[in-house]
């Protein structure tokens, strides 16, 4: 029985993929600091995972044949794990984020016109690694998710002594009360009320993925031996701030109204003034298969809608 470690794992499809590895009979261990217990039949280890003596006291003579790391934000909580587990897995997944290309963030290589973006346009063996910036620090950290998730995947391709992924997910839809972003509630909200969603004067698309398909790319990196490297997950199909918050509107009958924003003004999340779409092609070349946006959207709408307004 293959011997799965979770780091993190307590919510949204980071506990949807613990429940579907230990279904799939895998020895699933979950490592926390101890604030959500696992699923009965999953090990817990308690632990801060930025302590590297507590992170490997809890850990002990443990070994894994993969880990899967939910929530590495920084270089410094990668070299931490680098070191912890060298020895002790041989393969190391790490859930990424479409942010490592965003262009706004870091000096990326030039795209030409609206072709979506492959794992190339960021190579962790090749992004500089700067471990002398104060990461420890939240608002540091928080301010630099982007640029902390690139230097994550650089440190675990380079320092591990393991075969490493890291999985660049597209933004995640899906759930109702457990998507945690509260970004489709957020549309869900306006459109209901008739309240003005500020966007761009011509906002471009990006990809998506639903909860339950990102679990399932997941446990599919983590249970292949065949690659490594990062790879994209993102349904087929992108989609504009428009087109989602139309597909609420459809859905409830309602005309959803735009105020277009001043420049330097904050939009609405996934308003986007570039063209911020990956390509999944490489997953897709390895054997997974994705599923197309507008098959779970409006389940994923129904969702959102079936939960109660906030209170005014």
């Amino acid at each position: 029985m293959p011997a799965i470690c979770v780091i993190g794992g307590s919510r949204y499809f980071g506990k949807l993929l613990v429940e579907r590895l230990r279904a799939d009979g895998h020895h699933v261990t979950v490592l926390n600091r101890g604030s959500s217990p696992p699923p009965r039949g999953v090990e817990h280890l308690v632990a801060d995972r930025d302590d590297e003596a507590s992170l490997s006291r809890a850990i002990g003579p443990r070994t894994f044949d993969t880990v899967i790391d939910q929530v590495c934000y920084t270089p410094a909580q990668a070299a931490v794990a680098a070191r912890v587990f060298r020895g002790r897995t041989r393969r190391y997944v790490m859930t990424s984020t479409i942010e490592v290309y965003d262009p706004a963030t870091a000096a990326l290589p030039a795209r030409e016109g609206t072709v979506p973006v492959t794992e190339a346009s960021v190579d962790p063996v090749l992004w500089p690694v700067r471990m002398e910036l104060p990461w420890r620090e939240p608002e540091f950290s928080e301010a630099r998710y982007a640029e902390g998730k690139r230097q994550a995947e650089a440190v675990l391709a380079r320092d591990g002594e393991f075969g490493f992924v890291s999985v660049r997910s597209a933004h995640v839809l899906g759930g109702g009360a457990l998507e945690f972003t509260g970004r489709l509630a957020y549309y869900v909200e306006r459109v209901q009320c008739g309240q003005a969603i500020p966007v761009h004067r011509q906002p471009l698309p990006t990809v998506f993925i639903e909860h339950r398909e990102m679990a399932d790319v997941l446990l599919w990196a983590a249970t292949a031996t065949d690659f490594t490297g990062p790879v994209n997950a993102c349904s087929d199909g992108l989609l504009d701030v428009r087109e989602l918050a139309g597909a609420i509107g459809a859905r409830i009958g309602r005309e959803p109204v735009y105020r277009v924003v001043a420049d330097g003004e904050e939009a609405s999340p996934f308003s986007f003034d570039r063209f911020y779409a990956m390509s999944n092609s490489r997953a897709a070349s390895l054997g997974y298969r994705f599923s197309r946006t507008s098959e779970w959207l409006p389940a994923a709408v129904a969702e959102a809608l079936a939960q109660p307004l906030p209170a005014p």
